[in-house]
């Protein structure tokens, strides 16, 4: 019987051994910490990605507020002339 909730993605420590070693047999002991910092910057370079893409999402919601606060004070520039 399988509990829900039970290891990484229903794997339970037994596979994530075997999985692990097997590993470690296709790739070697010297360059598993190639492939971990391979791994670790490239999801950092997605965080990255992920904050910078919210950052000009919020930032063009803004521009067309300024936008109109621009073509408002046009139009009081032109009641003025």
């Amino acid at each position: 019987m399988m509990v829900l909730g039970t290891g990484l993605f229903g794997l339970g420590p037994t596979e994530l051994i075997i999985i692990l070693a097997i590993v470690l047999l296709l790739f070697g002991p010297k360059k598993l910490p190639e492939i971990g910092k391979a791994i670790g910057s490239g999801v950092r370079e997605l965080k990255k990605g992920v904050e910078g893409k919210e950052e000009e999402s919020a930032k063009a919601k803004e521009e067309p507020k300024e936008k109109e606060k621009t073509k408002e004070e046009v139009k009081e520039t032109d009641k003025e002339a």
